[in-house]
């Protein structure tokens, strides 16, 4: 761990070693030479060297104390060698140039009247006439300084902002670029497993088949006091119908999905999702909150109620008995947004690349196909799915749906 004095080592900026040697050339040629005009000089540079370092002073209040620190300095200090015929009077140009870094034209303007004023004060102790023209000179130096230094610190603020802007947008395109890769990641694993699939559950199928009808078969003929043989023929076709359910599923997976795509009510497609998971889980209450504004939009009814049913769905489970569940919805440009709000367990934040994934599942008895067969739905209208969430606290899944669908590419 750093040192304090390595801290401050590490602090030192080139511009502070100018600033020591013009301070010392100050001190060396120093007309008087006593302690009341050494003390303010040095008072001065340390001030100079340590504006920038102290984080505490980056605040409005923080850099106007600092600035009238300055000036207090540069008036005693000029106060003390000769009031208006001092040397040291450009000296004023230090919290001049320092506002004109930190505010804008008015605040310049009034650091610079306010040095100026100090400045002109020293004439009330002496014969102000024959001092007007070089006086004069001076403060229209100074105002000409500030202006041009704000000037300069005003364009510099423009192009910081510029280019934190230019960060930004940089940034947000980067994370929409990562989304559109992981998206189209998903997409091609859920092509080559869904082909996988399809040459499985038809290799599979046929001898399930066979499986399930010889158990019927056993079944009728062992005799009807050998409940054993009876019991393990039940089983034999429970698992095979079992197995079959699973196959129907990867078959649904791995089949192209064609589109129908007519003007519908989300509402209604809504409503019909929630009823069913209703039906499955009364102990969970559903809210709805739906937006008026978003009218019928062409999109797959059939498929969408499948979509919004897993997700109900899973966000019920995941919920104790007696809690709620949310489902919302509001217009976002050009798009539909639905939401459906848990305040479940949460999602381990380490399985939140993976949820979307196929044969992916935390159930015990899940497959691991329902949120994949989503992604594949809302991924086939031009949508796109995302989910929030946090252990203990609950998750938030949204889909988004174009509410005019995507133009098919033309032939070449």
């Amino acid at each position: 761990m750093p040192t304090p004095l390595l801290r401050w080592i590490r602090l030192v900026r080139p511009q502070d070693f100018v600033w020591l040697l013009l301070f010392a050339v100050l001190l060396a040629s120093a007309e008087i030479g006593d302690v009341f005009e050494v003390v303010p000089l040095v008072a001065l540079f340390v001030v100079q060297v340590l504006e920038p370092k102290i984080p505490a002073l980056s605040s409005t209040r923080g850099r106007i104390f600092w600035l009238v620190l300055k000036l207090a300095l540069v008036y005693l200090l000029i106060g003390y060698s000769g009031s208006v015929t001092s040397r040291y009077w450009p000296l004023l140009l230090l919290p001049v140039v320092s506002a004109a870094n930190a505010f804008g034209v008015v605040g310049t303007l009034l650091f610079t009247l306010l040095a100026a004023t100090a400045y002109l004060s020293f004439l009330a102790w002496a014969n102000w006439s024959q001092y007007v023209t070089g006086l004069t000179f001076r403060v229209v130096f100074l105002v000409m300084v500030g202006n041009l230094a704000n000037t300069l610190a005003e364009d510099l603020r423009i192009q910081s902002a510029r280019h934190r802007r230019t960060a930004e947008q940089l940034a947000e395109a980067n994370r929409h670029i990562q989304q559109v890769e992981e998206a189209a990641r998903r997409s091609d694993r859920l092509a080559a497993l869904g082909q996988l699939s399809a040459g499985l559950a038809h290799e599979i199928r046929n001898p399930l088949g066979t499986i399930r009808a010889s158990s019927e078969m056993l079944a009728r003929t062992v005799a009807a006091e050998n409940d054993v043989a009876r019991e393990v023929a039940g089983f034999i076709t429970s698992e095979a119908d079992r197995a079959n359910s699973l196959i129907t599923r990867f078959l649904q997976f791995a089949r192209p999905l064609q589109l129908r795509l007519d003007a519908a009510d989300l509402t209604v497609t809504l409503d019909r999702a929630i009823a069913e998971v209703e039906r499955e889980a009364p102990s969970i209450a559903i809210y709805k909150n739906y937006a008026p504004e978003i009218p019928p939009f062409p999109f797959d009814a059939e498929l969408m109620e499948r979509v919004f049913y897993n997700l109900v769905l899973n966000a019920a489970q995941a919920t104790a008995p007696g809690g709620a569940v949310t489902v919302k919805t509001r217009g976002s440009a050009g798009a539909a947004e639905i939401a459906v709000i848990d305040r479940g367990v949460g999602i381990d934040p380490q399985q939140l690349d993976n949820i979307f994934n196929p044969f992916f599942t935390t159930k015990p008895a899940g497959v691991g196909l329902g949120l994949a067969i989503v992604s594949q739905i809302v991924d086939k209208h031009g949508g796109k799915i995302a989910v929030e969430s946090e252990l203990g606290k609950g998750s938030v899944f949204r889909v988004l749906l174009p509410l005019e669908p995507a133009a098919p590419p033309s032939a070449a």
